[in-house]
């Protein structure tokens, strides 16, 4: 019994870095959590003890998820509209030495950028990058050469610099623009709201056909704000609620029916003082980790009976 014990502690001790490991290859958190209890499965059934359980895990892990990451790039592939991870609202692993790149990995930006990587990369980059795995760790956890990893690092690094987001430096300046949009936001406050958005700021939505969005991205300040300042004030008429929350580590908010239930996230990159590009998640298969899902073609005939009669 002490043995199992031991071996349940063990693995819960490691669980936040095993599935921070897990949603950064795979941009999803129900998959990495699967990813996460395969390896437990896999850890539970082992006979004999690992030299390293840390090593042995992040190893389990790693693989699962490569599989996993494999099948999901073919229906990526097929799917409807712009396609963005699963929010995630607090990352479970914390290294204060590694917390920059913590917290720049897990943005929506960084992981859009990852899906240009091939599994195998992505993967390399992740534990050395991120994660600050020697290449003897890396090696053994995605079964190759140490060459192999830092040939396949070099590539990856390469990708990630070419497209690699920058995001405002100061935490409390971004929280403190994103309270101004949120406020602006509620107010449909165009002017305001504009003021807060890049020239060449971008809204984009994730519903993945499931829920009713956006016909093509928006561009521009003056229309994002116009949008924006059209639609969310209508929202909050019909008693939509709007809870500001980091998602993926940037300024944020999860938006909620009168009922509690989730009805969409925004995520916001901020850039040299401006919102950048904002992204909403829809799909409700995407929002079921954050509580019970609100059904959003219900509330869209609310919201479109409530502009009708003024």
């Amino acid at each position: 019994m002490g043995q199992v014990e031991g071996k349940v502690e063990e693995f819960e001790e490691l669980r936040p870095l095993l599935f921070s490991i897990a949603y950064r290859i795979l941009g999803s958190v129900s998959e990495a959590e699967d990813a996460v209890q395969e390896t437990w499965l896999r850890f539970d059934a082992s006979t004999t003890r690992p030299v390293s359980t840390k090593a042995f895990l992040s190893t389990a892990v790693t693989r699962i998820a490569i599989d996993v990451l494999r099948s999901a790039r073919v229906r990526r592939e097929e799917y409807v509209g712009p396609w963005f991870p699963e929010p995630l609202l607090s990352d479970p692993y914390e290294d204060p030495a590694r917390a920059v790149e913590l917290a720049d990995s897990v943005s929506m930006a960084s992981l859009l950028l990852l899906e240009r990587l091939s599994p195998l990369e992505r993967a390399v980059f992740l534990l050395r990058e991120v994660f600050a795995f020697d290449f003897e760790e890396v090696a053994a956890a995605v079964g190759r050469s140490e060459a192999a990893c830092r040939q396949l690092l070099v590539r990856a690094r390469r990708h990630m610099r070419e497209g690699r987001p920058r995001f405002a430096a100061d935490r409390q300046e971004r929280q403190e623009l994103a309270a101004r949009f949120f406020d602006a936001l509620k107010d449909g406050d165009v002017g305001g709201l504009q003021s807060l958005l890049a020239a060449d700021v971008t809204l984009v939505g994730d519903s993945g056909g499931k829920a009713p969005r956006l016909a093509r991205p928006v561009a521009g300040a003056e229309n994002v704000a116009r949008l924006l300042g059209a639609v969310y004030p209508w929202l909050l008429r019909i008693d939509v609620t709007c809870e500001a929350r980091e998602v993926n580590g940037q300024p944020g908010a999860v938006f909620r029916d009168r009922d509690g239930r989730v009805l969409q996230t925004l995520a916001l990159d901020v850039l040299d003082g401006r919102i950048q590009t904002i992204r909403a998640v829809v799909n409700p298969d995407k929002l079921g980790h954050l509580g019970p899902v609100a059904d959003a073609w219900a509330v869209d005939r609310e919201l479109k009976r409530a502009r009708r009669e003024g």
